[in-house]
């Protein structure tokens, strides 16, 4: 597959998985946006200076339709504020991380170590620009304190990571399997040629 069309291929799957999931964020399937922009750094490192901005413009679109299909205006939320713009480097961090990862790949289990650290550095990045901006400067947190921002911290990372770490960790499954299926395929290849 030309890699062109593989990297349409694959922004259209995210775009997808995005759409389904971040619809209703407590729905039973989570959302998985997060993950989103992980995976896209990963797989869409060339595509970066569109593909990022293609898929945050997704997001938002997608919670301006949430939104306003509930009768409220965009603007009038709780969740839009001056720190919903902090979603930006929140979810470059994540994408980041993808990009860490795409870097330091070798096709081998090792590199399921770095891919572990990336993801866990970058949604500690992403919880601390998302959910530290809407703590400290939404309406919605009335008395501020340190103390309070810190226990929300530690209450929603390990959800935001468990989540983000499953749909990571089927990418990478389908990842391993697809290489495997290369790597057996050019060996066939192979040692057809050598019986020639």
């Amino acid at each position: 597959m030309k890699p062109n069309t593989r990297n349409s291929l694959i922004l259209a799957l995210l775009a997808v998985l995005m759409v389904a999931t971040r619809v209703n964020h407590w729905a039973p399937i989570p959302d998985a946006s997060w993950a989103v922009f992980f995976i896209g750094g990963f797989y869409l490192r060339n595509w970066t200076r569109w593909a990022f901005p293609a898929l945050m413009a997704l997001a938002v679109a997608i919670d301006y339709a949430v939104i306003t299909r509930m009768g409220i205006s965009f603007w009038d939320h709780y969740c839009v504020s001056a720190a919903y713009w902090f979603l930006v480097p929140a979810y470059f961090a994540m994408w980041a991380g993808g990009l860490f990862v795409a870097r330091n790949y070798k096709r081998a289990w090792s590199t399921l170590g770095v891919a572990a650290g990336a993801l866990l550095v970058s949604v500690a990045v992403c919880q601390l620009l998302s959910q530290g901006s809407f703590y400290w400067i939404s309406a919605s947190v009335p008395n501020p304190t340190v103390a309070g921002w810190a226990a929300n911290y530690v209450e929603w990372l390990l959800p935001y990571l468990r989540t983000t770490a499953t749909y990571v960790g089927i990418a990478a499954l389908v990842q391993a399997i697809a290489a495997g299926a290369s790597k057996t395929a050019l060996d066939a290849r192979a040692d057809d040629a050598h019986k020639r």
